[in-house]
């Protein structure tokens, strides 16, 4: 078993004895209740692909120093952490006590951004699709946004605070629901119906240093994903 890039849960372990057929994957009312609950430590993929996360994950770190380094570099495309003023600090993905944008990073660089608000200025965050997505039923696709803005939160522990939980939620109606309801093609008669979100708390991200907003979405055609993301599959 490789070394994993983050912290495995007791779920995870018991998911690594499982196989495949022995898997229940979440359903569209599984994730609202787990999301209502703020149970996120109950989200799980499926056993093979976490053993094949947790592979990779380890060879990426392994190759980019961290994940942060793999995630910017490859995927978002932004230069990796500076020094240039008008800056969060970032970390670096090691250090298990780093979250949302404070502290140094490994390297002592920092986050540029252009708007301390998130989600303000487009170009301070990206959606991509997640390459890992939990274990889920067909027809339930998951992004993610990136974002170089830090999101204000609670505590060590990375809870939101509620105005955070507000801005978020605001995005989310904006960008996702709002597309939804404006489908020209009138595929989407409730469109809120369609879209959950989440923020994972410090202890279950495994990618730490870059801040991040989970976005889940249910019979989203192809043509709308790939207008979110950029990305066809």
């Amino acid at each position: 078993m490789p070394a994993a890039a983050f912290n495995l849960t007791p779920l995870d372990h018991q998911l690594l004895a499982m196989s495949d057929e022995e898997f229940v994957p979440h359903d569209w009312n599984n994730l609202q209740d787990i999301i209502a609950r703020n149970d996120l430590g109950a989200l799980k993929r499926r056993p093979s692909d976490l053993r094949r996360y947790l592979a990779w994950s380890a060879e990426t770190k392994a190759e980019y120093g961290s994940m942060m380094n793999y995630i910017c570099l490859q995927r978002l495309k932004w230069p990796l952490p500076s020094t240039f003023s008008g800056t969060v600090p970032a970390q670096d993905t090691h250090d298990p006590a780093a979250v949302n944008g404070s502290g140094s990073s490994g390297s002592g660089g920092v986050l540029t951004f252009n708007n301390p608000l998130p989600f303000a200025d487009p170009s301070d965050y990206r959606i991509l699709r997640n390459d890992w997505p939990y274990g889920m039923d067909a027809g339930i696709s998951h992004l993610v946004v990136w974002l170089r803005t830090p999101i204000p939160v609670e505590s060590d522990e990375g809870h939101l605070t509620s105005e955070s939980r507000a801005l978020i939620n605001d995005f989310v109606q904006r960008r996702f629901v709002k597309r939804l309801a404006e489908d020209k093609a009138g595929r989407f008669s409730t469109p809120e119906a369609h879209v959950l979100w989440f923020k994972n708390w410090v202890g279950l991200q495994s990618v730490r240093a870059l801040e991040h907003v989970h976005i889940l979405v249910r019979d989203v055609p192809e043509d709308i994903l790939e207008e979110w993301s950029g990305e066809s599959r």
